[in-house]
């Protein structure tokens, strides 16, 4: 099902790079100087190192080969190609050799440095019917949707209809971070499987970012927001102060819940954590394979100064993914969300693609 969401917190938060002020705590690299023009084919991309996740990223391809043969087939070469590269070493000095082809993108600043977030798939805690700490509707889509719905507040308030509310959450911060990911599993705590929470619409108000009130009010500093910094705040303060804070955005989503599924992203392909991402498709459309090199965080999420290599497919979307900034799907559970919470990082992409020279000259 698909993930609509996300980083709707996070996207309105990318801090400015400018070629006078460069901050690295956040892993901005210099290396390249400043790249004449977006995608830029370079000889090699200058690098060290090789992806360490070569496993996942096969795995992520053999996904997409059963699950749509257009996107498959619109990609073959190039993922073929990859292939046989990766199972060769994958030295990117050899790329060309693997009749490949790399193209640098210019990131945020022109200087290389591409955004990255993280988002994950959520598992809430839940009852069909109100009791104990389970107090916290999941509402379905109302059928008559065309009209315009009722608000946040309003809804928390009851403006909705109690046949529509799916179950019953223990946290209200849960359900909004469900909302932001687009969609979740919810254990009902019966044994069974878990039941699949995929995303059904929106109340068509518009979005405000719940981060940026926290800015605003001088609640959490900018260079510190994140995923996490507005769980702790929200654990630091009562039920009725964070419901207000959520109200100050009006816009909500619905839920279908559905048996369990994989997650899937925009393409309606089933996701392998680190080796997918959500990106701006008027820049890189979906199915385009990516060189990543990624800022590497410890457990409290600060930047080691190191990087690693990954390959991923570019198989999601965003309401706030726009230009530069890629999405990194870290899977399911609390483990992956804290660690997608951290990210608000920097590093350097290339897109590779299957290269035509050998065909215009079979010498090369």
């Amino acid at each position: 099902m698909v993930t609509w969401r996300k980083s709707l917190i996070l996207g309105m938060l990318a801090l400015a790079l400018t070629g006078c002020h460069r901050p690295t705590e956040q892993g901005q690299q210099y290396k390249d100087g400043k790249l004449k023009q977006d995608l830029i084919e370079v000889s090699s991309p200058n690098t060290q190192g090789t992806p360490i996740n070569g496993p996942d990223y096969l795995q992520q391809v053999s996904q997409i080969n059963q699950t749509s043969s257009r996107l498959y087939n619109s990609n073959k070469e190039t993922y073929q190609a990859v292939e046989n590269w990766l199972r060769s070493g994958a030295d990117t000095r050899q790329l060309r050799q693997f009749n490949l082809s790399a193209f640098q993108m210019e990131g945020v600043d022109k200087y290389g440095n591409v955004q990255f977030t993280g988002y994950y798939t959520p598992v809430l805690e839940a009852r069909l019917t109100q009791q104990g700490e389970f107090q916290y509707p999941l509402y379905k889509m109302p059928a008559n949707s065309r009209s315009k719905l009722p608000s946040r507040a309003a809804i928390y308030n009851g403006a909705l209809s109690q046949s529509l509310i799916a179950a019953y959450s223990n946290s209200i911060m849960d359900n909004f971070m469900m909302e932001v990911q687009g969609s979740g599993y919810v254990d009902f705590g019966d044994g069974k499987p878990l039941t699949f929470f995929g995303y059904a619409g929106k109340n068509g108000h518009p979005y405000r970012s719940i981060g940026k009130v926290l800015i605003d009010n001088g609640e959490v500093e900018r260079k510190d927001m994140s995923m996490l910094a507005i769980r702790e705040w929200a654990d630091k303060h009562s039920d009725t102060e964070v419901r207000k804070l959520l109200e100050e955005n009006p816009s909500f989503v619905f839920f279908k819940p559905e048996p369990f599924t994989p997650v899937r992203g925009a393409s309606a392909i089933p996701l392998v954590a680190l080796a997918s991402v959500a990106s701006d498709r008027s820049i890189i459309p979906a199915g385009t394979v990516l060189l990543a090199e990624i800022p590497v965080l410890d457990n409290t999420g600060n930047f080691t100064g190191e990087y690693q290599m990954r390959l991923m497919v570019a198989l999601d979307v965003g309401g706030a993914i726009k230009g530069h900034h890629f999405d990194i799907y870290h899977g399911i559970g609390k483990d992956a969300g804290h660690m997608a919470g951290f990210y608000n990082h920097y590093g350097r992409v290339w897109v590779l693609k299957k290269s035509q020279l050998n065909l215009l000259n079979p010498s090369l």
